[in-house]
């Protein structure tokens, strides 16, 4: 058996449904390449139209039997056991194919999903519930088959058509000969309607019903075929056109029906009238009656020329005429009549001809009844007779028209969406044209004024042009304007005969003229639709033509028609006169004529001239005759004359009759005679007949709809010349249009209100509103409109009263119907839209007018919110699609606010509106305002379903639109509100969108309780409602989950929500692996699904698993048995399965790769949260073979941005660069995801192998192994690299663009212009950052100045919106390839053969970045992305200490480099570091300068490695970085002076960092410039003085302590004291700045003085005290200056020694630890740097004879020699050292748990054995070291030196404080055996380290230490030795020199003891005393001191010195052997010979 292709088929993803969907010209995504792809293997399918699924066949049988099926298209399908019986009960109902019964159950489960009833049936249900569940998708099906030639037909006859190549192509292989496709057609049509029901589906009722509707359905789509066929691809050939004529006679035009019984349902009685009507445009259609109509069309011949065409053949157009007149049933008479034309036209031809041939003579005299005498005139007869019969009132011919015309599905697309019609394509052109060629071929066969039924005819023709779409009737009313008006009289005849009569009868002139301005459907039309197509460029081209056609018409009417008394035309004062026949007869005018005797001045202010010549029209001899003045004049006065005579009237009734208008004019007596209009006999009513008003309205907004300077000459038409005559107060200007249409408006709405049992007058005030709407776009005339409604409160009210509009409106509640309700609130549409298009010129020109519009637009939003909106949902309704239209337009108004004047946007035109909308909806929202919006989408779907159920689809399709302006309200406000700062509150939006509520409540039906998320979920899978409701639901669940993420403390979730997440998910999941489901909506769900895993966890793990995990009670292992057969596709696996088709979305849909890559990368950082599931995926190699294939796939040169024309794509005008520009940015972002995915996989798995530093290196994850060979190819990585850093982002393309709009229109800010949509929902292109559409709309008003300039605008705006895509995706790229970087460091790092291509790396890119001349903020960006890389470059490339010339030349080159970065005037790093910058970049630029300069260091240190250019560029890199650091660093105190911030803090860290690099001595040995610039910026006391006045410890933010476990900015302001305290020169400065008055004054100086600074705080557990560390640390910076200024700061030393005493507390407190004590490290630290400080004051001040610092030394020396006691026991008890310890920290815990649990030390030598016990061998060390500091420390106190080279007397005795006995007393002091027991543990240890290697380790490095060797614990100890020793040797000779060297009494010997009987007196007991001590001392001298003290420590000394000789090669080092030097002095000074 073969595999399963791994390929899709398109016959099983593209259903015909969704097929001819596209090719109708919904392409979503879809290419023409992919469209040929998916017809090409349906082409046998498509030509089998009688069987098109074929039979069942033992061959197809045999091929599923086998499970694998190879379908037409190359794909092998691979069929389970399972599905085998599904498949046969499906090929055995219907009677079809295996293998397309195989299809077509494939193509149902993948795109309608599982039934539920299937899902619960089991067996011979299962399959039945199946087949019975497949039945309408197969039904659908076919019709769609036959429906998917019909666009394919259309798209060949148009070259236009975009499928016109592909259906060029496969209409041929599909129809071979046109003739014998139609005559099939026939043929099946005729088999279905004779079809029975089959005998399977006899037995149920309900099955043999939907078979004979589906019969009948197939059967109107074939005539559909059919029509199409004969339109342009058969020849009308007479044998065809006869077959047609025929079977149309014979089934009765598709009424006579074998299965009629079945038929009697209402949807099956409109499929049977729909047949009818497409019966009858065929067989009108065929006789192809314009064409005959042309000029020698017709050709009556033996041997025609052309012989494919009916009447070439006289046989077959005798056998159609009997067939014609076969029937005499009114429904054939359309066929009849047109038949009648075409042998009226042959007549014509034969009547012209001297011989007919024979054939066409038998065919002629077949038309003639018998008897009758010769052919033409007998002929002539019977074809007037058969017109006459035609056009009788019996045949019903003009009703059967405008029946079709008004209630035909085929005509009427609102009976088609309200009945459900089966028909494909309602109201086309086709169909319309057709009639117009029967509707003209009746005007050239009858004059139109013999026409009996004339008004019939009239309603017709204004049926047929212009009550439609427009687009349906544009094009054939342009032809009646440039072809029909100009091929005779007679097609124009209508007009000329209306115009004859007008304006004594006005209404059909003005209906006709209406109807021919190709506006279609008025909004007062009950068959208007609510479709909202954009009109196209031709559309509206043909628009103004047919408009300015009849404005040029009836601006230069010819006649002027006026009723007149006879009486007038005799006696003296007669005003006209009747001519004699030779004066006014012509053969022109035939008939009686009239003159006028005098000027006469009529309606309309023009003068008819005396003697003026008239027609009569009517009979003469009544009382009034009729006639017609040859008077050329203007209609559109006469409508003025009109209105105005109209509001006179009404004005007059509402008085009583009493007004009249009062002039003061000159009446002067020679003015001509004023007729007015009842004058001249118009029928209307005395009070003035509205219907006429009505239609004058109607026809003047027709004319001015969307045609500004056409409505600018029509007004002008009206205000030139002389006034109207009604216009009787001369000396006032005469009202003008705008004043007459708001006086009748202000009337009709004042009398509807005080009249309230009678009705309103809705059309009149529809027609007055819809004139106000359209005279607003007209620019001269809207000022005027605003200035009305502000002036009147009748339309909106003002803020006290409601106005009289409310008032009529609210009548229309009773009724049900709301005209006048829309009629306004599409006033207040055009309002905001007028505003909005003429805000930038209305601001710049009249402000005030400004201010005018925006309080009529409160207004009007007030009264719309008030008055309609909250209300709406609970009025009644006659038609429920009126409440969706109402409620559509509404929220369209808000959401056209809040995209022209978004509340996001600074001092936005409109802003007070958007705000007040935003609040009444969002901020300020009462559940009155949300409702509207909530209920209509939670209930939309039920209504949906419920209203298709009842056919009542107008409805159904006014609810989709109402829904698709809903939900994008609903979008606009939620993401609005993310931008708002109260994001981070939940809104009564939010919560009730998140709450459950009625869902038929507002509507009818069910009150069951929906989830409003349920609902917007269940809109993404529904199909029935279009393409649009599914993506805007998709995308307001995606703002609705975005906000809520964003809310604090919301705990609210969409999964939360879901009644079935699980199916909801597997509904997404499905749309997004469905390959050719709609592109925007497969985008909009991987958004959806991208923001899910990245903000709802739960949601995250649906989608990322596929199911929940659900606790199983069958054990683990049966668990997971059975779950094995029930695998459910996550979004997860479905993108990794797309991934491998990687390389064909790359070149073909570039964005749905980075939409699935954005998803992977999303998962991938929540990596931990789904380790399960991914880690199978992660180990997968293949999969990381793809992600590494793209990250190395090149992306070519970066496209072009500058737009200099437009190409059109799936009808959308975009930049010709849009396309590339789109591609490469979508392919850019695809290879950033993939960067991005490496890198988070690279740090999972560090992160998992953690604990495993060693291993890291070897244990490689397949992420990494899939790049490894990029990352090490030079070739690659100088192309990737380079390609990462490139920007094309051109920020002069913004200043141009600012600078143009700010010549020519000061008014537009860009800022304005933003987009507002989240980025990752922007399409990448011409349209990225700014709105064009915005633009375009508010530069509309400068297009008639300078149409150019407003295009060259337009353009640049592409241009910046391209070149922010790229620069967008270029900066992320940059980003991803930084941190992927990162990652790679430990396997990249230390490696010679990548270092020298990353090092060329950073220099390319640094010299980029020196020779940056861009600036601005996006700029900042830009840069900041491109240091940042440049840093991670570094970061991977890292230190070596072996570079090569060519590295070392290159790492040259960065420096060189990077001091042009920091000299950068258009990217300034201080401006950074201001804060002028919105994306700092100075941080990345630190950490490359840190960089720079400790490399510069090593380097420096090596020899002979750099030469002296080398140096100076080094040298000249540290001085800019300098004056940059510390310009940075004085900065960075003073703001961190004010504000605690974290910024501020990183800022401070970092800055500190590179300033202690670029000062060390060894680098930079000269300070003067960097403390030159210390001194003039003043930085060291702006750190004293911060340090002084900051927060230490962080107690002011405990959450911020607690987080970062230390304060902000300490531990920095003292990292810069350091370093300046460690470098000479600048610790004068830093000592005489005040540094030790900042120390004494601080925020921890009193806890100091006071001795309470612990190591640790209750409130930082576990961690360091802050205030510790600081004080540590400012000991040990005090010690450094202390010791940099040495003896020569003695001023300083009395301030040092004034610190001390200050600290003395805490430092007395430090120095008394005792062996009883618990010990920490932290204390330790203290300790040291006490001893250190006080060591550094001792050395300086030796010699000081100052009593401070003796005071001070003599405190210390106590408390020394007291630890150096405890200290000693500690060494030489290290056991009882481990048990006092403490650790504090985390860390020191476990080194030390880790410690204890070896053996215990048995001897002070094993601390430091580094097999045994680590941490206690580095405790150990430091205490020696400490003890080592405190000797140094005594020593210079002591004067050691002096002892050791001066002379007794010179030798400070009182030092002499170590009492020199062999006693060691923990509780006392120091004694000599304690320096001797001291000495000899140190010499021990010297011992057991001498002979091991120098670099050997002794315990293992630590994060925060180096490993400690052999050569640094030798060197501590040999200190420790060395000092021991000469404190011993000194203070034993101090001490036996001191002058009295008296023992305690309690130490004499008897033999001291005085001799009884001695003198007793004074002197002699003075002088025995003396004698006494003498022989004491020298007593002693010679027992004690000299036999064991001295003994002692010369036998230390001896077993020192070989040990200190093998030390010196340890230490490496050559040093004086101060024991033979203590050996000498003991020898000499202390031992005296035996």
């Amino acid at each position: 058996m073969s595999a399963e292709s791994s390929k899709r088929s398109n016959l099983i993803d593209v259903t015909y449904q969704s097929l001819h969907h596209q090719l109708s010209g919904h392409f979503e995504g879809t290419t023409l390449e992919q469209l040929a792809e998916i017809i090409k293997p349906r082409v046998s399918q498509l030509k089998n139209i009688s069987e098109p699924y074929g039979q069942p066949s033992d061959a197809s049988k045999k091929k599923v039997e086998s499970g694998s099926v190879t379908l037409p298209d190359g794909v092998i399908l691979r069929v389970e056991d399972a599905h085998k019986e599904f498949v046969y009960a499906i090929s055995t109902r219907f009677n079809i194919d295996q293998v397309h019964a195989l299809v077509l159950f494939r193509a149902f489960f993948y795109n309608e999903g599982f039934p539920a009833a299937v899902a619960s049936s089991e067996g011979a249900s299962m399959v039945k519930e199946l087949v019975d569940a497949i039945t309408p998708f197969y039904y659908s099906e076919r019709l769609h088959i036959l429906r998917t030639l019909i666009p394919l037909f259309r798209a060949v006859q148009s070259a236009s058509d975009p499928l016109h190549e592909i259906a060029d192509e496969v209409i041929p292989r599909i129809i071979s000969d046109g003739a014998a496709f139609a005559q099939t057609l026939l043929a099946e049509y005729s088999k279905k309607t004779y079809a029975d029901v089959p005998e399977s589906t006899r037995e149920d009722p309900r099955q043999g019903a939907m078979w004979a509707k589906q019969n009948a359905k197939e059967q109107l789509v074939m005539l559909e075929v059919l029509f199409w066929t004969m339109w342009g691809h058969a020849s009308c050939s007479g044998p065809l056109v006869a077959q047609i004529y025929e079977t149309a006679y014979q089934t009765h035009l598709g009424s006579q029906q074998q299965n009629s019984t079945y038929l009697l349902d209402e949807e099956s009685v409109q499929i049977l009238q729909d047949c009818a009507a497409m019966w009858i445009l065929i067989t009108v259609e065929v006789l192809e009656l314009e064409r005959s109509s042309e000029a020698d069309a017709l050709e009556i011949s033996a041997n025609p020329a052309e012989k494919d065409i009916y009447w070439s053949s006289p046989e077959h157009l005798k056998k159609i005429h009997q067939t014609v007149i076969s029937q005499g049933n009114s429904n054939f008479a359309c066929t009849y009549i047109a038949w009648t034309c075409i042998l009226s036209r042959l007549s014509k031809v034969a009547m012209g001809m001297k011989e007919l041939p024979s054939t066409y003579k038998a065919f002629f005299d077949s038309l003639v009844p018998e008897g009758a005498d010769g052919y033409s005139k007998d002929a002539q007869q019977a074809i007037t007779l058969m017109t006459n019969i035609g056009l009788s009132s019996d045949a019903g011919l003009f009703r059967l028209l405008l029946t079709l015309l008004t209630m035909s599905p085929l005509f009427v697309t609102s009976a088609a969406w309200r009945t459900g019609s089966t028909v494909t394509d309602p109201n086309a052109v086709a169909y319309r044209s057709v009639l117009k060629g029967l509707i003209i071929s009746i005007v050239d066969l009858v004059p139109v004024e013999m026409i009996p039924d004339f008004d019939g005819f009239l309603e017709v023709w204004v049926a047929l042009f212009g009550r439609s779409e427009p687009q349906s009737i544009a094009g054939i009313t342009r032809q009646f304007w440039e072809v029909d008006w100009h091929c005779g009289t007679s097609r124009r005849a209508i007009v000329d005969v209306a115009r004859s009569r007008f304006p004594v009868q006005i209404r059909p002139l003005l209906r006709l003229l209406r109807s021919l301005t190709a506006t279609g459907y008025l909004d007062t039309d009950p068959l208007s639709t609510v479709d909202y197509v954009l009109p196209t460029e031709q559309l509206m081209e043909d628009r103004e033509l047919c408009a300015r056609a009849v404005f040029a018409f009836f601006n230069e009417l010819t006649t002027f028609t006026q009723v007149i008394h006879t009486s007038s035309c005799s006696g003296a004062h007669a005003l006209y006169e009747k001519l004699p026949d030779r004066y006014g007869s012509s053969s022109a005018s035939p008939g009686p004529s009239y003159m006028n005797l005098r000027p006469i001045r009529l309606p309309g202010g023009t003068t008819l001239p005396a003697k003026s010549v008239g027609q009569l029209l009517s009979t003469d001899g009544g009382e009034l005759i009729v006639v017609a003045w040859q008077h050329r004049h203007s209609g559109w006065k006469l409508l003025l004359e009109l209105l105005t005579d109209y509001v006179n009237r009404r004005r007059m009734h509402a008085s009583g009759g009493a007004y009249r208008d009062v002039s003061f004019g000159n009446r002067n007596a020679h003015h001509p005679l004023t007729l007015k209009l009842e004058d001249v006999g118009v029928e209307m009513d005395s009070t003035g007949d509205e219907s006429i008003v009505i239609d004058a309205l109607d026809l003047i907004r027709s004319v001015v709809q969307d045609a500004p300077d056409l409505a600018q000459q029509l007004l002008m038409s009206m205000e030139s010349g002389d006034p109207v005559v009604s216009h009787t107060m001369t000396e006032a200007q005469p009202p003008d249009l705008v004043q007459l249409t708001t006086m009748i408006l202000e009337e009709a709405l004042s009398r509807s209100s005080s009249q309230h049992h009678a009705a309103p007058r809705t059309e009149l005030i529809t027609s007055a509103m819809s004139v106000l709407t359209a005279l607003l776009a007209v620019p001269s005339y809207s000022n005027r409109v605003w200035l009305y409604i502000r002036s009147t409160a009748s339309l909106f009210g003002s803020e006290r009263a409601s106005g009289v509009a409310s008032q009529v409106l609210a009548t229309e509640r009773l009724t049900g119907h709301y005209t006048m309700t829309l009629a306004l609130l599409h006033l207040v549409d055009a309002l905001f839209d007028e505003a909005s298009s003429t805000v930038l010129l209305v601001t710049q020109q009249n402000a005030k007018l400004q201010q005018v519009k925006e309080e009529v637009l409160m207004r009007a939003a007030r009264f719309v919110h008030s008055e309609i909106w909250v209300e709406h949902t609970g009025w009644k309704y006659a038609q429920l699609g009126d409440r969706f239209e109402i409620g559509r337009r509404v929220a369209s108004f808000y959401t056209q606010v809040f995209k022209h004047a978004s509340p996001a946007l600074k001092d936005a035109p409109f802003g007070k509106l958007s705000n007040a909308i935003a609040d009444a909806l969002l901020f300020k929202a009462t559940t009155s305002t949300v409702n509207p919006l909530v209920t209509s989408l939670v209930a939309g779907g039920s209504v949906f379903v419920s209203l298709s159920t009842s056919r009542r689809y107008g409805d159904a399709r006014r609810l989709v639109y109402l829904l698709e302006a809903q939900l994008s309200l609903a979008r606009i406000l939620l993401t609005y509100k993310q931008q708002s700062p109260g994001s981070s509150k939940v809104c009564l939006l939010e919560q009730a969108l998140c709450s459950r509520m009625g869902g038929g409540s507002s509507f009818e039906g069910s009150q069951s309780k929906v989830n409003p998320v349920d609902a917007l979920a269940a809109y993404v899978k529904e199909r029935g409602m279009g393409t649009i409701i599914p993506v805007a639901a998709m995308q307001v669940l995606f703002a609705l989950c975005s906000s809520l993420s964003a809310a604090e403390g919301s705990a609210t979730t969409i999964i939360g929500h879901l009644s079935d997440p699980e199916a909801t998910v597997s509904t997404m999941v499905r749309i997004v692996q469905h390959p050719y489901d709609d592109a925007l909506l497969r985008s909009a769900v991987w958004n959806f699904i991208t923001l899910a895993v990245d903000k709802e966890p739960a949601l995250a793990r649906l989608f990322v698993t596929g199911q929940f995990r659900m606790p199983s009670v069958k054990g683990k292992e049966k668990a997971e048995d059975s779950g094995g057969g029930a695998k459910s596709v996550s979004a997860l696996n479905v993108a990794c399965d797309m991934l491998e088709e990687w390389k064909e979305l790359w070149e073909s849909n570039p964005k749905l790769l980075a939409s699935l890559l954005r998803f992977l990368d999303v998962v991938w950082q929540h990596g931990h949260e789904h380790t399960l599931v991914l880690d199978p995926i992660r180990k997968n190699s293949k999969f990381f073979e793809y992600i590494g294939g793209i990250i190395a796939e090149e992306l070519g040169p970066t496209p072009d941005c500058a737009t200099e024309s437009y190409v059109v794509v799936d009808g959308v005008a975009h930049s010709d660069h849009h396309e590339a520009v789109s591609s490469y940015s979508y392919r850019s972002a695809v290879k950033s995801h993939a960067a991005h995915i490496v890198a988070a996989d690279i740090r999972m798995h560090l992160q998992a192998h953690g604990s495993k530093a060693g291993e890291t290196s070897k244990e490689k994850p397949p992420s990494y192994t899939a790049i490894a060979a990029t990352l090490r190819s030079e070739d690659q990585m100088m192309e990737l690299i380079p390609e990462a850093a490139a920007s094309a982002y051109h920020p002069e393309l913004h200043d141009d663009f600012a600078e143009l709009l700010q010549r020519h229109y000061p008014t537009l800010s860009l800022d304005h212009l933003q987009a507002q949509e989240p980025i990752v929902e922007r399409e990448y292109g011409d349209d990225f950052a700014y709105s064009l559409a915005l633009a375009r709309f508010r530069l509309q008003p400068y297009i008639s100045d300078d149409e150019v300039q407003v295009e060259e605008a337009a353009r640049s705006l592409c241009t910046i919106n391209l070149n922010l895509s790229l620069a967008h995706v270029q900066t992320t790229l940059a980003e991803s390839w930084q941190y992927l970087l990162l990652q790679v460091v430990p396997y990249l790092r230390g490696d010679a053969a990548v270092r020298p291509y990353l090092l060329s790396l950073a220099d390319s890119l640094s010299r980029d970045l020196a020779a940056e001349r861009r600036s601005g903020d996006m700029m900042s960006a830009i840069h900041t992305a491109r240091l940042s890389l440049l840093l991670s470059l570094l970061e991977v490339a890292w230190f070596s200490t072996s570079d090569k010339k060519e590295e070392v030349e290159r790492f040259l080159a960065l420096v060189k480099n990077v001091r042009g970065i920091i000299l950068n005037p258009s990217q300034a790093p201080a401006k950074s570091i201001l804060g002028q910058l919105p994306v700092p970049f100075h941080r990345p630029l630190l950490q490359v300068l840190y960089f720079c300069a400790r490399h510069s260091r090593s380097l420096a240190r090596r020899p002979k490695v750099l030469h002296a250019e080398q140096r100076l560029a080094i040298a000249a890199l540290l001085e800019a970085t300098l004056v940059f650091v510390i310009d940075g660093l004085r900065i960075t105190f003073d703001r961190a002076r004010v504000q605690l911030d974290l910024d501020v803090d990183q800022d401070m860290e970092l800055l500190v960092a590179v300033f202690e690099q670029c000062t060390r001595l060894d680098l930079n040995p000269s300070p003067t410039l960097w403390l030159t610039r210390c001194q003039e910026t003043d930085v060291v006391r702006a750190s004293l003085q911060l340090f002084s006045r900051m927060d230490i410890v962080g107690l002011s933010d405990l959450a911020l302590l607690r987080t970062r476990k230390q304060p902000l900015y300490t531990p920095h302001v003292l990292t810069f004291h350091m370093a300046m305290a460690s470098i000479t020169p600048s610790t004068e400065r830093l000592a005489s700045e005040g540094l030790l008055v900042a120390y004494i004054e601080n925020a921890i100086s009193t806890a100091i003085r006071q001795g309470n600074v612990d190591v640790t705080i209750p409130e930082l557990p576990g961690e360091q005290s802050p205030a510790h560390r600081a004080y540590c640390s400012m000991l040990a910076i005090v010690a450094g200056v202390t010791t940099a200024i040495g003896k020569h700061g003695q001023f300083f030393e009395s301030e040092v020694c004034g610190l001390l005493q200050f600290y003395s507390e805490q430092i007395h407190r430090a120095l008394s630890w005792t062996i009883d004590d618990p010990l920490t490290l932290l204390l330790l630290e203290e300790i040291e740097q006490v001893a250190t400080l006080y060591a550094a004051v001792a050395q300086g001040s030796a010699p000081s004879s100052n009593e401070a610092v003796k005071r001070v030394m003599h405190s210390f020396t106590a408390d020394a020699l007291l630890l150096l006691q405890q200290l000693n026991y500690a060494l030489t008890h290290p056991n009882h050292l481990a048990s006092v310890f403490e650790p504090i920290t985390a860390d020191e815990r476990t080194r030390f748990e880790a410690d204890r649990a070896s053996s215990s030390v048995k001897s002070p030598s094993e601390a430091v054995n580094p097999m045994r016990r680590p941490f206690l061998a580095r405790l150990v060390h430091r205490l020696y070291r400490l003890s080592g500091t405190l000797l140094s420390a005594l020593i210079d106190i002591s004067g050691a030196e002096t002892v050791l080279l001066g002379e007794p007397e010179d030798w400070q005795v009182s030092q002499a404080l170590i009492v020199p006995h062999s006693k060691v007393v923990l509780g006392e002091p120091a004694s000599l055996g304690t320096l001797l027991e001291l000495g000899n543990c140190s010499l021990d240890i010297l011992r057991l380290l001498v002979d091991r290697p120098p670099t050997q380790a002794l315990t293992p490095a630590t994060a925060t230490e180096k490993a400690l060797d052999v050569r640094d614990t030798v060197a501590v100890t040999r200190r420790n030795l060395e000092a021991a020793l000469l404190y011993a040797v000194t203070q034993l000779a101090m001490w036996l020199s001191k002058p009295e060297f008296d023992a305690p009494q309690s130490e004499a010997d008897g033999d001291d003891m005085m001799v009884e009987g001695q003198p007793t007196d004074a002197a002699s007991l003075k002088e025995r005393r003396a004698l006494k001590a003498s022989m004491t001392m020298a007593e002693r001298l010679r027992r004690g001191m000299k036999g064991e003290m001295a003994a002692d420590l010369q036998a230390l000394l001896n077993k020192t010195r070989p040990v200190i000789a093998r030390s010196a090669v340890v230490l490496g080092e050559k040093d004086v052997d101060l024991t033979q030097v203590l050996s000498f002095f003991v020898q000499e000074r202390i031992s005296v010979p035996a």
